[in-house]
């Protein structure tokens, strides 16, 4: 435990170095205020899914009765730990979300021109794969482990009263941090592609004006016939 622990403050070092690099690049604008409420969310949700990793017990107390066995597990905060990894990590997919298609100062750039960007596509759709792998596996831990405290009786007498596989929580503790970083990194290639889309209209928008305004239009002139 102590070894995921460490690896734990470790990512947790590096999603705040990427977040305090990418804040000093740029103006703390809506783009700012959308990394960190990312950036915090994204955190929670994974410090929550490694203390539901530590303080789930490894199996319940085995109570064999005559042609039954009662399963007696300990109080533990594991399955809310859990289920608000789980809320917190759909908060940090929504601020994903909103980093790519957000019309940043009140302009909209169309799909097409947003994801003219292979990275920005690369990125986006494993920042989408990790995202909902994550979901997944915290709620199949929670789903798993509530279950197990709800059905305490069982008739199969070798049962050995088990808790929810262990890793499972902390797996998606980490998947969680991973969506987290791959989301900022999707918010930077956003902002690049913006700016080249934005570039481009503006090149577009100058040239159509040159042509209009230097080759002016001769009114009187003919054409001799033939």
């Amino acid at each position: 435990m102590s070894y995921g622990l460490f690896l734990a403050f470790v990512l947790f070092l590096q999603v705040d170095a990427v977040v305090a690099n990418f804040l000093a690049n740029m103006a703390l604008g809506q783009a700012g205020h959308i990394a960190i409420s990312m950036a915090i969310v994204g955190s929670i949700a994974f410090i929550l899914g490694v203390i539901a990793e530590n303080k789930k017990p490894s199996a319940g107390e085995i109570i064999t009765l005559k042609d039954a066995v009662i399963c007696k597990f300990p109080s533990d905060p594991t399955v809310a730990l859990g289920s608000l990894s789980f809320v917190f990590l759909l908060f940090s997919t929504a601020c994903g979300l909103a980093a790519v298609f957000f019309p940043y100062k009140g302009k909209s750039i169309p799909a097409e021109g947003l994801f003219r960007s292979t990275s920005l596509v690369v990125f986006f759709a494993i920042a989408m794969l990790v995202s909902v792998l994550a979901g997944i596996l915290m709620l199949w831990a929670t789903t798993s482990e509530s279950l197990h405290i709800k059905h305490k009786f069982h008739k199969d007498l070798n049962y050995a009263c088990p808790t929810a596989k262990t890793g499972l929580f902390g797996g998606a503790a980490f998947l969680a941090l991973d969506s987290t970083l791959l989301w900022l990194v999707c918010q930077m290639l956003t902002l690049n592609s913006r700016a080249d889309y934005e570039e481009e209209e503006d090149s577009s928008g100058d040239y159509g004006q040159v042509l209009t305004t230097d080759l002016p239009i001769e009114t009187g002139h003919q054409f001799p016939k033939a």
